[in-house]
């Protein structure tokens, strides 16, 4: 039930949170124990991965679960917590379910019935989309959550986002997680054809709306749609509704669609509405794209590189990326092609910048402390601010951390 599944416990009671690590472990579960506040307040934000679940103690050494649960809601929306109390009152119970908590046991407690639990809190849906598709930022975490939420309804869905966000990859996903994934999945791009070729892409005999059946129809570019072609697409989606295919749409923002599009078309189509966040407003979703995407392409190489070199990495954590992830996996493939070592450097990723002056050589000690800043940075972002972890991690003393820690001005 728990297998491969990703808790985050919160608990300051060594005693208990080492039973509870152990016990979720022998189910399979992978367990993330946080030990105070103010390092399970870091580790939610911003997780390696998406919790399925967290299993929190209401009262903590340095502040309580009731407040950590509401402070992550205020940056969006938190996995499900299941509160361990031992002091419950109905009050308290009443006031944690009505602010969106999953559920609550009193201690003491039996292991079968905490399993139980939390068997009844995790999604099935979550173990299909568990994998991460944009990364592991807030705001892409809450993507995640929105496409499961789409997956379990039907209707017309709307994806708007910048050129290269991954809108198609969106709804692809999307299909995945529903009750269609076994039907087709079609998609047209209406921003290549003229309008008899629109009509003849979508309704033609040999046209994606035969094709796809039951399955999910992805028109890209719908605002590039001709006159004629949206007004057979308002009695396509009406017929759709009752029967055959899901029609999901996708183009760059509402504005130009309210713009171009038939009112009765727009508001068919804005019911379900899932908008991608452009890259440069997910800096945290880069190195972890960088990552995923040069694993992929490496492993395809006749010599594997060894890694992306922190320079390079660091230009690209100070891109706009206006191209978003399109232009990301653009210039990693080109990097990879021309490299020349065992690494990727920035010449190599960006040698644009490198020709108008970014690229110009530091000293050696300023090359150091910028790649330790950044290790360090990592480090206890992992970690969720604790500096013992840390230190482990980047195999020093703690001793040694805290000492390059003061030096330049980071804190647990």
């Amino acid at each position: 039930m728990l297998q491969g599944r990703n808790i985050a416990l919160v608990e300051d009671d060594e005693i208990m949170g080492a039973s509870l690590t152990d016990r979720l472990e022998l189910e399979g579960a992978r367990v993330t124990w946080f030990k105070t506040f103010g390092r399970a307040l870091g580790g939610l934000r911003t997780p390696l991965r998406p919790f399925d679940v967290v299993l929190c103690d209401i009262r903590l050494g340095d502040g309580s679960g009731e407040d950590l649960f509401l402070r992550l809601c205020d940056h969006g929306t938190p996995p499900p917590f299941l509160f361990m109390t031992g002091q419950a009152t109905a009050d308290q119970a009443v006031r944690l379910l009505r602010s969106g908590a999953a559920d609550y046991l009193t201690k003491p407690f039996d292991m079968a019935a905490l399993l139980a639990r939390l068997g009844q809190i995790i999604s099935p849906v979550s173990a299909v989309g568990s994998a991460l598709v944009f990364g592991p930022s807030q705001a892409a975490r809450a993507l995640e959550t929105q496409m499961v939420q789409i997956a379990l309804s039907d209707g017309p869905v709307l994806i708007l986002g910048e050129t290269g966000t991954g809108k198609k990859a969106a709804a692809r996903h999307i299909h995945g997680l529903s009750d269609r994934r076994a039907a087709p999945f079609v998609a047209v791009d209406l921003s290549r054809t003229d309008a008899a070729g629109q009509e003849n892409l979508l309704f033609g005999a040999d046209g994606a709306l035969q094709r796809v059946q039951d399955g999910v129809l992805v028109i890209e570019r719908i605002g590039d749609a001709a006159t004629q072609v949206q007004a057979r697409l308002v009695q396509t989606i009406w017929d759709s509704q009752t029967r055959g295919a899901r029609i999901m749409v996708t183009d760059t923002d509402e504005p130009r669609l309210r713009a171009v599009l038939r009112p009765d078309l727009f508001y068919h189509l804005n019911m379900l509405v899932l908008t991608i966040p452009p890259l440069r407003q997910r800096p945290e979703d880069i190195g972890w794209m960088l990552a995923r995407l040069f694993d992929g392409m490496n492993a395809r190489r006749a010599e594997s590189l060894k890694g992306i070199s922190l320079p390079a990495e660091d230009l690209a954590l100070r891109h706009d990326w206006p191209g978003n992830g399109r232009e990301l996996r653009g210039r990693l493939a080109r990097a990879m092609a021309i490299a020349t070592g065992d690494m990727i450097l920035p010449a190599e990723l960006f040698p644009e910048k490198i020709s108008e002056g970014e690229g110009e050589f530091s000293t050696l000690a300023e090359a150091r402390e910028q790649a330790e800043r950044f290790q360090i940075e990592r480090a206890l972002a992992r970690t969720g601010g604790g500096v013992s972890e840390a230190a482990k991690l980047l195999q020093v003393s703690r001793t040694t951390l805290w000492e390059k820690m003061q030096k330049l001005g980071l804190s647990g």
